[in-house]
């Protein structure tokens, strides 16, 4: 009997090896890393169908590659994600010593940030990531996001100094178990981020908002009652309409409601090469329009006012702040001194003033191959207030950097040079650019497994790289030699760059330091870039070899 029972507890302890082995999710995931399925992946019908996990079934997940280093902990807008309802973490990442944790993942749809939720299991793995157990979402279209969190700035010491850097991370974002990945502070999950009903947190932040019938009062952090359309109008600028669960704003014929859904606001276009403001003319009744450079007026077509201007003109002021490049004018209207030619013989007030603000990103993706072609022009992201700054990667024909390839594509010898550059399509001050990334791929794709570094992470990669200087301080002008990638069929080159914009003053930002070295990834996360998803296709390159 004492043989049988000793076989009994060898087998037993062998399998419960067997099962903790087979358990860990460290080393037993499947890797997401679609690029569709990052933050900065904004859906395109046109482009095909939205996407939806449907096929998962609480499986294991880790995030890799251009999907990204971890799921995002902040509401994610609609519409992102490669999806109409992208799904993000509710909660805070664990630490390694915490094990598996259940934290609550939502689904954003209709300005609801957590229309639909659920719960995942979540890990911290000794190597510096973290894995999923995802369920399968009860509807379509969801998907579960992936997000590039930033790698902490290092620093000099302060103080009582042991030969060591520092590893900062910007406020709202704490380091993670890495020591390298500054991971987002969920201050919602702390007294409810000092709300009194409901914390939404944001990337690097968060907000308080109310339910219905209720709104944020003099304090932003607590709720009020609100006696609807009877109690200062309901808090609208405009008309305050009664409807059947409490009231809403609306605005005149050619206003449109701002993100408060209160007040109503003139629309504007901000556009790389102009900004465009059109206000109806009942608004403007008798009143001159001028921008902060009176030389610059605005001229009526009958049903609208309407200017153009751009970031250098009309006495537009430009600067940076977080991740944004925010272009400001003011609109004012004063009283005719005569009658105008339409019509206009009385004034109904005795000053109009539009402030006016567009904003960009200051972060790119230009992608260009050896042949240019009409579809490289720059991307377009027109709203009321947003816009992109203009950037094109060209391929130029010398060292003079004068002109550049258009309608032929150009067949380069391996002995040849290489003259590329990001060309700004507008010049302003004040502001200053650094090329972060420029990296090769034998296809259009800039996710192509196959890459070759020129630039990263600011700093030359490759010896035979150099830079020009250039007449615009926006503009980055580089030469090398010619090169193919390894294959008989592998005749193209494709380049692809990422610019970031700064302060041309600031001289504590990114685009100051130049080359920065970063931390360290894991070997697996390192080769696969940080891009985002706005990209100007071209090329390809044609290598001759003859």
């Amino acid at each position: 009997m004492l043989p049988l029972i000793l076989l009994s507890i060898a087998l037993s302890t062998e399998l419960q090896t067997l099962a903790s082995f087979v358990a860990d999710p460290c080393s037993a995931y499947i890797s997401l890393n679609e690029p569709w399925r990052n933050t900065e992946h904004h859906i395109n019908i046109s482009h095909g169908a939205p996407m939806c996990d449907n096929y998962m079934n609480g499986e294991w997940y880790r995030f890799t590659g251009m999907a990204g280093d971890a799921m995002p902990t902040f509401c994610i807008q609609e519409n992102l994600c490669g999806t109409h309802a992208p799904i993000w973490l509710n909660g805070s990442h664990p630490m390694p010593s915490e094990g598996v944790v259940s934290v609550q993942a939502c689904a954003s749809f209709n300005d609801n940030c957590c229309l639909w939720s659920t719960m995942v299991d979540v890990k911290a793995c000794p190597g510096g990531y973290y894995v999923y157990r995802l369920p399968k979402p009860s509807v379509c279209f969801h998907v579960y996001c992936g997000h590039f969190y930033d790698i902490c700035d290092e620093a000099e010491c302060e103080g009582h100094c042991v030969g060591t850097e520092e590893c900062q991370c910007a406020v709202g974002t704490v380091l993670g178990p890495d020591a390298q990945t500054c991971l987002d502070i969920n201050e919602c999950e702390v007294n409810n981020g000092g709300c009194s009903e409901i914390c939404i947190n944001t990337q690097s932040s968060f907000r308080c908002e109310c339910g219905i019938g209720r709104a944020l009062g003099r304090h932003v952090a607590i709720c009020e009652d609100i006696e609807g359309c009877n109690s200062n109008n309901g808090g609208c600028s405009h008309t305050c309409v009664s409807v059947e669960e409490g009231y809403q704003c609306e605005c005149p014929r050619g206003l449109m409601l701002s993100e408060d859904n209160r007040t109503c606001q003139v629309p504007v276009q901000c556009k790389s090469e102009s900004i465009e403001v059109a206000v109806p003319k009942d608004l403007v009744g008798g009143l001159e329009l001028y921008l902060l450079n009176a030389s610059c007026k605005a001229l009526s077509n009958g049903t609208h006012v309407n200017i153009n201007f751009n970031l250098k003109s009309c006495g537009t002021a430009v600067e940076v702040a977080g991740d944004k490049i925010i272009a400001r004018n003011t609109l004012t209207g004063i009283p005719k001194q005569t009658p105008g030619s339409n019509g206009d013989i009385i004034v109904r007030t005795s000053k109009l003033v539009i402030p006016i603000t567009c904003e960009f990103p200051r972060q790119y993706t230009v992608s260009e191959g050896y042949v240019p072609n009409p579809a490289n022009s720059p991307l377009q992201i027109v709203g009321r207030n947003h816009g992109l700054f203009p950037f094109a990667l060209e391929i130029f024909k010398s060292k003079d950097f004068d002109e550049i390839y258009k309608e032929t594509p150009p067949v380069l010898k391996l002995r040849d040079s290489l003259y590329f550059g990001i060309e700004p399509l507008m010049h302003v001050d004040g502001l200053e650019a650094l090329v972060e990334n420029c990296f090769a791929t034998p296809s259009a794709s800039s996710d192509d497994v196959m890459r070759y570094y020129l630039i990263k992470d600011g700093c030359i990669n490759d010896d035979t790289v150099k830079q020009e200087t250039s007449k615009d301080h926006l503009a980055k002008h580089f030469y090398v030699p010619v090169f193919k990638f390894v294959g008989k069929d592998n005749k193209k080159v494709y380049l692809h760059c990422r610019v970031l914009v700064c302060g041309a003053l600031d001289a504590k930002s990114r685009c100051s330091q130049g080359c920065r070295r970063r931390m360290r990834r894991s070997a697996e996360t390192e080769d696969t870039g940080h891009l985002r998803d706005h990209l100007l296709i071209g090329g390809p390159i044609v290598i001759d070899t003859e």
